[in-house]
């Protein structure tokens, strides 16, 4: 049986396509030019993987990643002897082939049609890349150039579009990690190094057990005005292994084994935030504490409302109290911002909701930037 049309593939198609003609042509001279996807192509490849994303093979739910470019912008690809064809039976039947990350299924114009040619790890810097995430949910993104660096362009959740909003990146009061995962370099930030709390807000996230980081000022030790002593689990001195990989990040970052200890490093510090209450990391990425439990500076009032954004085309800023925007987690986290100011506070719910609280000078309130759309 042929499938019906997934309707949010004709509705962001135009949207997408937009967004590629307009990063293709800034691709680095020395990178190998990625190709330009039409409207049309994109529709294709949305609707494929979606119906795709519905079926099982032998129970296992399909995780893919396609990549448009052909054969010959690939660096040692596996290339079939008879291509595929673009539909969902052919992609779930070979998706156990490509479900661990990093590798992609190549696509490329046929005579007629799209068609699967093979596989691939290696794809040009701003390639068309669309995974499948879970059953219905697959993300648009493309590669920056960097070891593991994607940034997002679109998600789809079923009827759901969620096409990103790179204008976020121009408020003041951004935060970095938001800059950093709508591929805009923070400022301060070296081009291609790495952002240490996007990968720890991904590695909380991918735990799925809910968790709270704290970042903290390295200059003063004013924060612990706001958490309950003594910190059942304080470190001292400071864990400093992953502040002594981001020094030595310039002159080792494009070795395997830096890569495998910065991976391990952020995995471990991602992991104490599933203990109950917060960890609290420096501005150095100095480990400081975890299970930490949050209260009110003295003199500081009850933080009454935040100010709570997402970056994606068509969302409206709106003020929430903050009990009504989220659980425990959130309630203190939002306090903590809005008694320590020079703080920032990441916060991901076991449902995979992920917040990063910052103090917004210009509006003088905590300001809860919603990201999870830029991180799945």
């Amino acid at each position: 049986m042929t499938e019906p049309a997934y309707p949010a593939a004709r509705a962001v198609a135009p949207n997408v396509h937009a967004h590629f003609t307009r990063l293709v042509p800034a691709a680095p001279a020395d990178d190998q030019q990625a190709a330009l996807p039409s409207s049309a192509e994109i529709e294709a490849i949305i609707d494929a993987a979606f119906w795709a994303s519905l079926r099982r093979e032998e129970g296992y739910v399909p995780k893919i990643s396609l990549a448009l470019l052909s054969p010959a912008q690939a660096v040692h690809p596996i290339v079939f002897e008879q291509p595929l064809p673009l539909k969902p039976g052919a992609l779930v039947r070979v998706a156990a082939a490509v479900e661990r990350p990093g590798i992609h299924l190549g696509v490329w114009r046929g005579k007629d049609q799209l068609r699967v040619w093979g596989m691939t790890r290696w794809i040009p810097t701003f390639c068309f890349v669309l995974e499948v995430a879970a059953p219905g949910l697959l993300v648009i993104k493309h590669h920056r150039g960097e070891v593991g660096k994607f940034v997002n362009v679109a998600v789809l959740e079923g009827d759901q579009v969620k096409v990103v909003d790179e204008g976020t990146s121009q408020d003041p009061d951004c935060p970095g990690p938001v800059r950093s995962l709508l591929g805009i370099e923070a400022p301060g930030r070296a081009p291609g190094q790495v952002d240490v709390l996007v990968q720890l807000s991904a590695s909380m996230r991918a735990h799925h057990r809910g968790g709270a980081l704290l970042v903290v000022p390295a200059a003063n030790t004013t924060w612990r005005e706001s958490i309950v002593a003594p910190m059942v689990y304080g470190v001292n001195p400071p864990f400093v292994e992953l502040a002594d990989l981001i020094q030595r990040e310039k002159a080792e970052s494009a070795s395997h084994e830096w890569q495998e200890d910065l991976r391990r490093s952020i995995s471990a510090i991602a992991g104490l935030t599933a203990v109950d209450g917060a960890t609290i990391i420096n501005d150095h990425y100095e480990l400081l504490g975890f299970g930490a439990k949050i209260t009110r500076r003295r003199g500081r009032s009850t933080v009454e409302r935040v100010l709570v954004t997402e970056p994606v085309e068509g969302s409206e800023s709106v003020f929430v109290a903050p009990a009504q925007f989220g659980g425990t987690r959130h309630l203190s986290a939002a306090q903590f911002v809005h008694d320590q100011r020079d703080s920032i506070a990441l916060v991901a719910s076991q449902d995979g909701r992920f917040t990063i609280f910052k103090w917004s000078t210009g509006e003088g309130e905590v300001h809860a930037h919603r990201v999870e759309a830029l991180l799945i």
